[in-house]
């Protein structure tokens, strides 16, 4: 059976690791015994060594301009230098060529850029870098970006998220391709997170809580990511910090930009999301897990954060219709 032809665009200024998370993945596919199996070119501008952000190079197997089809996914790369890249009509115009010739065609990181310089993600939801996202959108208006997702696929285009996200692309379509089976076992020879869903946030809770230089807030926020299903009352955060409920949330508003209640909740919800989206346990174990009292007290703040109950955040994540 014909290999499938994976071909990634390089360009002077990409980001290795997006390079890596997707050859790397489709070669561990090979060695899980994909069938077919996929064939994996970088391809350059002349074919020539590209620098890396980190000042590495990179060997150029083949010349895009030589390129030719029918190739199974066209993959552009991120990294410092896409904005030269996109603005190259030459180089554009390139990748606009092989991508006529893909079956489907995805970005990783801020490669988003060439992509839309092409034209390809006008009037498509696109995400890129959550760092990069008000550029893109304010470069190519025509493109709606969305800077939350892990990765989006809009028809026969994707696009991914920062860095680490282009593993998680490659998980997906590894799996459309062949089965979550050998995508499951993929992702444990690379050690990594089994499959998050596209729909997971790029940037998480529990990354975006500023790191106060308040030595009394970083205990009380450590003490909550650590204790999800212990008394997180505001009284009994406000006895472990030594001070009164107002103090303490007073401190909270001013450092974290949340109350200490709301920081709880924030925190369980995701907790939530993450095993909903991670697991097979049953909702009702997920909320002993994260601190819930039940399975409905679950569900109604579930509905009230996300906007659709644990059931239909799990069965959208995983791609399924999720019933009314």
């Amino acid at each position: 059976m014909v290999a499938r032809l994976i071909v990634m665009i390089g360009y002077d200024g990409i980001e290795l690791v997006d390079v890596a998370s997707v050859t790397t993945g489709f070669d561990h596919a090979n060695q899980q015994g994909a069938d077919p199996t996929y064939e994996v070119v970088f391809a350059t501008p002349m074919g020539r060594p590209v620098r890396c952000d980190s000042g590495l190079e990179l060997s150029g197997q083949h010349r895009i301009d030589r390129m030719d089809g029918p190739i199974d996914t066209l993959v552009v790369s991120g990294g410092r230098g896409h904005a030269a890249a996109a603005a190259n009509p030459r180089f554009v115009s390139q990748v606009l060529r092989l991508a006529g010739l893909s079956r489907r065609v995805a970005s990783v990181c801020t490669g988003a850029s060439v992509l839309a310089a092409t034209g390809l993600l006008d009037h498509r939801r696109a995400t890129t870098h959550w760092h990069y996202a008000g550029q893109l959108a304010a470069r190519y208006p025509r493109v709606n970006v969305d800077p939350a997702p892990i990765f989006i696929r809009d028809g026969a285009v994707a696009t991914s998220g920062g860095v680490t996200a282009a593993l998680d692309l490659t998980l997906a379509f590894i799996e459309e391709d062949h089965g979550a089976e050998l995508a499951r076992r993929v992702a444990m020879g690379m050690v990594a997170y089994l499959k998050r869903p596209g729909n997971q946030a790029q940037v998480s809770l529990f990354n975006r809580i500023p790191r106060s230089d308040q030595a009394l807030v970083r205990r009380v926020i450590d003490h909550v990511i650590s204790n999800l299903t212990g008394d997180l009352s505001v009284p009994r955060l406000a006895a472990l910090a030594g001070v009164s409920e107002r103090h303490l949330s007073r401190l909270f508003v001013e450092h974290v930009g949340r109350t200490p209640s709301r920081l709880v909740r924030d925190a369980r919800l995701e907790a939530a999301s993450q095993l909903l989206t991670g697991s097979r346990e049953p909702v009702a174990a997920i909320a002993r897990r994260c601190g819930f009292t039940s399975a409905e007290s679950l569900r109604q703040a579930f509905v009230a954060w996300a906007g659709v109950s644990p059931s239909q955040f799990r069965s959208r994540a995983a791609g399924r219709d999720p019933g009314p």
